[in-house]
């Protein structure tokens, strides 16, 4: 079996480049640029906006990579792209926010 979210595709937005060889993938956005090793193991394929991660082989310990490594090149994208935020949603009486 596939892992689910290694098969999922990722998309690309405009604004983001990627670029990637057998042994590393560099992502460029307009908040910076990323960069990661990637093992042999993996296989990146992109068209028409989206990348998709595959495997060469179908070993057990390959397998566990496919999920990880499809959500850290997915995170890498919405790293470049969007700028980090943070909501804090205060319910009750009583509480004294200040930011």
């Amino acid at each position: 079996k596939m892992s689910r979210i290694g098969k999922l595709p990722i998309n690309i937005p405009d604004n983001v480049d990627v670029n990637y060889t057998d042994s590393e993938i560099t992502v460029k956005g307009k908040f910076g640029t990323l960069q990661m090793e990637i093992p042999n193991v993996i296989i990146l394929t992109q068209n028409q906006g989206q990348l998709k991660v595959g495997l060469t082989e179908e070993k057990k310990d390959v397998k566990a990579l496919h999920g990880l490594y499809r959500t850290l090149i997915n995170n890498m994208i919405l790293g470049v792209s969007k700028q980090f935020d943070l909501t804090l949603i205060l319910k009750g009486v009583g509480y004294r926010a200040a930011v």
